[in-house]
């Protein structure tokens, strides 16, 4: 996939590749009694794979946003990276882009923007199977119509579908038969009564297989 010229990727491992060098000016492999070749140590592993989701119509402006940590602790920091992210992929034919030491998946459809954001040592493939998972089950849940008009009658059922892919940060699901289960189900158990859940989510829609 191309990636934005104006985006190029950041380097989290600056500093630790700056105390490599300065070990082998010395004579010393980094860190004391160390035998893995530099490059190769590995972080350690982490379950908060997402920092944010959210989706834009075609001016930039919010419809739906779940952040997951305090990256950006304000609404209006909030916006302000939504509005930067959207200025600089809008125009753009690729689906990934590297900014502001994050991670950027997203995908348009009609006058919508996707996006799903993780830090810049996140997998971009699982991000991506995130943001596939998210689009193909609002897919569904919009009746094949990914759309503003059809998205803002429908927000509560594409929160629960949000809520279901992701959970705190952690990926919870990345199917979206088992996404589309999970929310009817949902809607089921809290017994909600909204014009706009029912309208989408009953009857069950049944994804091909």
């Amino acid at each position: 996939m191309q990636r934005p010229e104006a985006w190029p990727r950041p380097h989290p491992g600056e500093g630790a590749a700056a105390e490599v060098a300065a070990a082998a000016r010395g004579g010393t492999a980094p860190g004391a009694g160390a035998t893995e070749p530099p490059g190769l140590r590995l972080q350690e592993p982490s379950l908060y794979t997402v920092k944010a989701i959210f989706i834009l119509d075609n001016d930039g402006q919010r419809l739906l946003a779940k952040y997951y940590d305090d990256t950006f602790p304000s609404i209006k920091e909030q916006k302000a990276f939504e509005k930067n992210v959207f200025n600089k992929t809008n125009r753009t034919d690729s689906e990934i882009a590297f900014f502001g030491g994050m991670t950027i998946v997203y995908k348009s459809s009609i006058d919508l923007f996707l996006y799903v954001v993780g830090s810049s040592q996140e997998n971009e493939l699982m991000l991506m199977s995130v943001l596939t998972c998210l689009f193909d089950s609002l897919n569904h849940v919009l009746r094949r119509n990914i759309e503003k008009r059809s998205l803002v009658e429908n927000m509560d059922g594409a929160f629960l579908v949000v809520d279901e892919i992701v959970d705190g940060g952690v990926i919870l699901e990345n199917d979206p038969q088992q996404v589309i289960q999970k929310v009817n189900f949902r809607v089921e158990d809290s017994g909600l009564s909204e014009q706009s859940v029912a309208q989408v989510l009953l009857p069950r829609l049944i994804l091909p297989a």
